[in-house]
């Protein structure tokens, strides 16, 4: 929690100083990656990287995504990332590249007593088959990507508000904000009641512009502006 907001903020990345950099500023609670962050920071051992992130990163809940696309192969993934930490969760997306839904999986991971992070969530009929599958008590995230539905011209908050009922049915489910767009986000999801947010570091930086005064803000701008162009050098006269 931050700056008066309930929602919990966790860092969204795979960098591990940016990912320090954000608990030291004290406004996250915890960290999720995915395989696409990987490949971008440039990982080349995800178990090397899972352990490292997990020596420094004990206290708080960190979620690593499965690769495999078949759910048996799944399964040993997921099992194998949780006896990493305690404070793991196994990101487990809501079907796999074929369209094959993880449900079952899900279900038998979370009987097992494997805390979960199921991803990719786009509608609430999944956000319901996984609130359904999941073993009360466990640790459960659901993950709606909120922000990527808004891409698509649709306004996520009637479906968050919705899915936050649906979560608050069973113990130990929380909700998670998924792929926000701008700070905004996380004041609408705080607003609404969601339980988590995930951000990028560049957008938890802006969670210091908080009650920043709007005329201060414009003459700032300006000054950006002017000191932008000067160093260009361009002449319009």
């Amino acid at each position: 929690m931050t700056d008066n907001l309930k929602v919990k903020i966790f860092s969204d990345g795979a960098v591990l100083s940016d990912m320090l950099h954000d608990l030291d500023s004290g406004r996250v609670c915890g960290f999720t990656t995915n395989p696409s962050l990987m490949k971008k920071a440039g990982i080349t051992s995800y178990v090397a990287f899972a352990e490292e992130v997990l020596a420094s990163i004990k206290d708080y809940p960190v979620s690593f995504e499965v690769f495999a696309d078949d759910l048996a192969t799944m399964k040993l993934e997921a099992e194998k990332l949780a006896a990493l930490a305690d404070n793991v969760y196994v990101k487990i997306p809501i079907t796999n590249a074929q369209g094959e839904s993880t449900i079952p999986l899900i279900q038998e991971l979370s009987a097992q007593g494997i805390k979960l992070n199921v991803t990719a969530i786009f509608t609430l009929d999944q956000v319901k088959q996984t609130v359904e599958a999941v073993k009360a008590g466990v640790g459960t995230i659901v993950s709606v990507f909120a922000g990527r539905i808004a891409d698509t011209g649709i306004d996520p908050e009637p479906l968050m508000k919705a899915a936050l009922d649906l979560c608050r049915q069973k113990d130990g489910v929380e909700l998670l904000w998924a792929s926000p767009r701008e700070v905004f986000n996380i004041y609408q999801a705080d607003r609404l009641g969601v339980d988590i947010i995930t951000c990028t570091p560049t957008i938890i930086e802006k969670l210091a512009l908080q009650g920043k005064d709007l005329e201060t803000y414009s003459l700032e701008t300006v000054q950006m502006f002017l000191k932008d162009s000067t160093s260009l050098g361009f002449s319009i006269l």
